[in-house]
């Protein structure tokens, strides 16, 4: 039998450490063995054509005595050896939301520049207000055009000045990765059913592990998730050892 289509992926540069997906953990799996990086990714069917779960993914490596490692798994192996960040600067800031105090850390990866805004202390055991943003640190000239951008910034801080602590980081967002073309797509649209306001830039929920390791050094482990979002599952986060213990909206 001939084989289906191939699909060639490309994994982002960092691993599981950077984004939580299957093309990510191959690629690590073939490096930690000291290996070619490249690897093939197979779905596992079940005799009625469904996809195989975790229960017949098991019963398939008794049977053929092979050995089953979850993403979380490689993650925290991972969390353990290797980090993508460099903290840059760190120093008290007075804004028009109060005092903060921040830290801007590198991405090794990319040379990208991530913000992170805390008030108050903790310790590792407490559940922090924790708010993680995607964005475009310079400018995002469509929110400019439209609707007051820091309208919501104020809501954030303003929830975490209520609080007493908290923090705030902001993942700057590469302006090619945001597909500039698509959002201006959204934009149309929105237009044409008067909605005036600019869409705002997502995160892919398995893109958090620069997130997650910037929360570690903030020694953020207990999350109070700052999102006015459905809750969505983050992929991985055992194995970031973080927990999301309550959604707070803003």
């Amino acid at each position: 039998a001939r084989p289906g289509h191939i699909f060639p992926l490309v994994a982002k540069e960092g691993g599981v450490l950077r984004r939580t997906g299957h093309t990510e953990a191959a690629i690590d799996f073939a490096r930690l063995a000291g290996l070619q990086p490249a690897g093939i990714i197979v779905e596992i069917m079940n005799d009625d054509g469904s996809m195989a779960r975790l229960p017949q993914l098991f019963k398939v490596a008794k049977k053929f005595d092979l050995k089953i490692v979850s993403i979380e798994n490689l993650v925290a192996y991972r969390m353990e050896h290797d980090s993508l960040i460099e903290k840059r600067e760190d120093f008290d800031i007075t804004t028009r939301f109060g005092k903060f105090r921040l830290r801007a850390y590198k991405q090794t990866t990319n040379n990208h520049i991530h913000i992170a805004l805390t008030k108050g202390n903790w310790n590792k055991s407490e559940k922090v207000l924790t708010r993680i943003n995607s964005t475009l640190v310079n400018n995002d000239i469509l929110g400019t055009l439209t609707n007051n951008p820091d309208a919501k910034l104020e809501d954030m801080f303003n929830a975490i000045e209520k609080e007493g602590m908290g923090a705030i980081v902001f993942i700057n967002q590469d302006s090619e990765s945001l597909n500039l073309l698509s959002r201006l797509a959204q934009l149309k649209e929105l237009q044409k059913k008067g909605i005036y306001k600019a869409p705002k830039i997502d995160m892919d929920a398995r893109d958090f592990g620069i997130g997650a390791q910037i929360l570690h050094d903030l020694d953020i482990v207990k999350m109070r998730l700052m999102s006015n979002s459905p809750q969505t599952k983050r992929v991985g986060i055992v194995g970031y050892g973080l927990e999301i213990v309550e959604y707070v909206q803003y």
